[in-house]
C-alpha cells in the first residue's frame, strides 16, 4: 500500500467535515492515506480526487464503526505490520437532535458505540506498533463541548468528555516512547454533522463558526508543539477557560440546547 518510505495516515468519517479536511491537508502534506467512512461511492470519489490532485496513493475502506465487524476491519489494518499507519485521526462521531428522555436504549448506544468504544479500539490498536517504532500520532476528534454539560439533555458532551481525558490519560503514558496523542476539541465548524443530525442551527451567530480547515491546521501545528489537547481559535480558548473556572451556577444559567427536532443522521 503506498511508496516504499512513504508516511501514512489512516482517517475515520473520512468523507465530510474536518475527517475530510485532514485527509486533504495530509494528502498535500504528501502522505499516503487509507479514508474509513461508511459510503463507499463517497470514498471512493473521495480517493480519486485527492490522488489526482497529489498524486498519492490513498486507499479506501468502507466500514461501519459503530459496530464490531467495522471496527475489526479497521483495527486488522492498523495491527498490520508491514504497512505501518504514522498517524490515526479518529474523526468518525455523532450527535442525536433530542434529549435523553425522548431517546432510545439503541440510538445512544450507538452515539456510545461510535463516539467512545470505536475511538477506544481503534487507538488501543494503533499505538503498540508505534510505540515499537518510536514513532507515531494519533488525533482523536472531541469537542469543546466536553468540558461541560453544555447542551441540556444531551449525551454528545458526556461522549465527548471521556474522549478528551482518554487522550491526555494516554498521552501521558506514551510519550516517552515517542508516541503523540493529542485531542482536538473544536467549537462550532461548518461541515455536514449538524445537518445529517437534523439539528438546527440557524439561529448560532456567524461569529461563532469555524472553517474545517482552520481546524486541521491549528491541530496539526498543536500536534507539533506536543499538546494533548488543542482547542482551535481564541474565541473557544475563552470559553473552555470559562467552562472550566467558572461557578457551575454561571454556565449552568447561560446554557441552553439550540439544536431543532427535524430529524436524524450521524457523521
Amino acid at each position: 500500500m503506498g511508496r516504499s518510505g512513504s508516511r501514512r495516515a489512516l482517517i475515520t468519517g473520512a468523507t465530510a467535515g474536518i475527517g475530510a479536511a485532514f485527509a486533504r491537508r495530509l494528502a498535500a502534506d504528501g502522505y499516503d492515506l487509507l479514508l474509513v467512512a461508511r459510503d463507499g461511492e463517497r470514498l471512493a470519489e473521495s480517493a480519486a480526487e485527492l490522488t489526482g490532485r497529489h498524486g498519492n496513493t490513498v486507499d479506501v475502506l468502507s466500514a461501519d464503526l459503530a459496530t464490531d465487524q467495522g471496527c475489526g476491519s479497521v483495527e486488522e489494518r492498523l495491527s498490520d505490520a508491514s504497512a505501518p499507519v504514522d498517524m490515526l485521526v479518529n474523526s468518525a462521531g455523532i450527535s442525536l437532535n433530542r434529549s435523553f428522555l425522548h431517546s432510545t436504549v439503541s440510538d445512544e448506544s450507538r452515539l456510545l458505540r461510535l463516539n467512545v468504544h470505536a475511538v477506544l479500539r481503534l487507538t488501543l490498536a494503533a499505538l503498540p506498533g508505534m510505540a515499537e517504532r518510536r514513532h507515531g500520532a494519533v488525533i482523536n476528534v472531541s469537542s469543546v463541548a466536553g468540558f461541560g454539560p453544555v447542551m441540556p439533555g444531551s449525551t454528545y458532551p458526556a461522549s465527548k468528555a471521556w474522549v478528551t481525558n482518554f487522550s491526555e490519560s494516554v498521552a501521558q503514558s506514551v510519550r516517552p516512547m515517542g508516541v503523540r496523542v493529542m485531542a482536538l476539541c473544536p467549537g462550532y465548524t461548518r461541515t455536514e454533522f449538524h445537518d445529517r443530525a437534523g439539528i438546527n442551527m440557524s439561529k448560532t451567530p456567524d461569529w461563532m463558526w469555524l472553517r474545517a480547515d482552520d481546524v486541521v491546521r491549528d491541530a496539526l501545528r498543536d500536534l507539533d508543539r506536543d499538546r494533548m489537547v488543542s482547542v482551535p481559535d481564541w474565541r473557544y480558548k475563552v470559553a473552555v477557560f470559562g467552562l472550566r473556572h467558572a461557578p457551575g451556577r454561571i454556565w449552568r444559567a447561560v446554557a441552553k440546547d439550540a439544536r431543532g427536532r427535524t430529524g436524524r443522521g450521524e457523521l
